[in-house]
């Protein structure tokens, strides 16, 4: 949880510098790339404060409303996020880039002074958009050596394993947006460049629709993972497995019935199962039996909180 949330903040300060440097540069150039930018930046920013919130409410201890905790809220906030981002971001920046290349519009050319200083207006850019590669590669080097951890972990061979599995979806979406961040920067400064060099505003005009496109296909992919935890889903197959071995291998268990897990908050998964037991078992046996079942499973995931076991004999 700690991780998740240094991620986040170094994603907030980041994203907060760059969105007024962001659309500074706009003002001064007129740049459809850089308004484009501007509503990534500025909902990248506003994004990290509903993650931060999630956090928060996560940690609210449980209630008789809510006897599992407050743990889904994460899922609730991180799914609000990839809609925020396909919502205003991703369409707002489409919307502009598809009417600069209907109306052939692009950066102001011309001289900008500023401080007695005269330069390129388009150059204004260059150096934002160089400056919001260097914050956003801090945050992403962040957010990205927290997911690597995480595999390393529990054992995930590729990001496409963590991206499936895992259910700290902060750092996944502080991670993506990172990630996104650094392509956005990147294609607006193509388009900027290459329209200075040729004088054909489609370059940038274009880049501004691209950054859109990028936005809302990766909100969608981030809304997606994060239906599959709000929905309640259940641990990792291989992980299931561990847990029903560890609860079919204990002395005195003769058959596991029925089992259950479901995550029920980023670091909180819920075991359940009806558990059948050695009749000749005495009462006082089955009570340490179930407590040490219980310990078993906590030491092969930290992550187990709640475990319900339901003795048969």
């Amino acid at each position: 949880m700690a991780g998740s949330r240094s991620v986040v903040i170094a994603a907030l300060v980041a994203n907060g510098a760059i969105a007024v440097l962001k659309f500074g540069a706009f003002l001064l150039t007129g740049s459809p790339s850089m308004l484009s930018e501007t509503y990534h930046s500025i909902s990248d920013t506003g994004n990290q404060v509903f993650l931060l919130i999630g956090i928060r409410y996560s940690k609210k201890e449980p209630s008789r409303g809510h006897a599992f905790g407050y743990g889904k809220a994460q899922f609730f906030y991180s799914f609000l996020v990839s809609v925020l981002l396909f919502g205003i971001a991703g369409w707002e920046s489409l919307k502009h880039g598809y009417g600069a290349i209907v109306h052939g519009h692009s950066a102001a050319p011309g001289m900008v002074t500023f401080g007695g200083v005269t330069f390129d207006a388009v150059y204004v850019s260059v150096v934002v958009l160089l400056g919001a590669i260097a914050f956003e590669t801090y945050a992403f080097v962040k957010a990205n050596a927290e997911l690597r951890r995480q595999m390393e972990e529990y054992g995930w061979s590729s990001l496409v394993e963590a991206f499936r599995s895992t259910s700290d979806v902060t750092t996944l979406t502080a991670f993506t947006e990172d990630a996104i961040a650094l392509g956005g920067a990147v294609i607006a400064l193509v388009g900027i460049l290459l329209t200075r060099a040729t004088g054909n505003y489609i370059y940038d005009a274009v880049s501004a629709a691209l950054i859109g496109v990028l936005l809302m296909g990766f909100a969608l992919a981030l809304a997606w993972e994060n239906k599959r935890l709000l929905l309640g889903e259940s641990a990792p197959k291989g992980l299931e497995d561990d847990f029903q071995s560890i609860i079919a291998d204990h002395p005195g268990v003769t058959h596991v019935d029925r089992f259950r897990t479901m995550f029920v908050g980023a670091s909180a998964i819920l075991v359940a199962a009806d558990v059948s037991f050695d009749p000749a078992l005495d009462t006082d046996d089955l009570d340490a039996d179930v407590s040490r079942i219980e310990e078993k499973l906590r030491a092969r995931d930290d992550r187990v909180r709640f475990v319900y076991l339901e003795p048969e004999l």
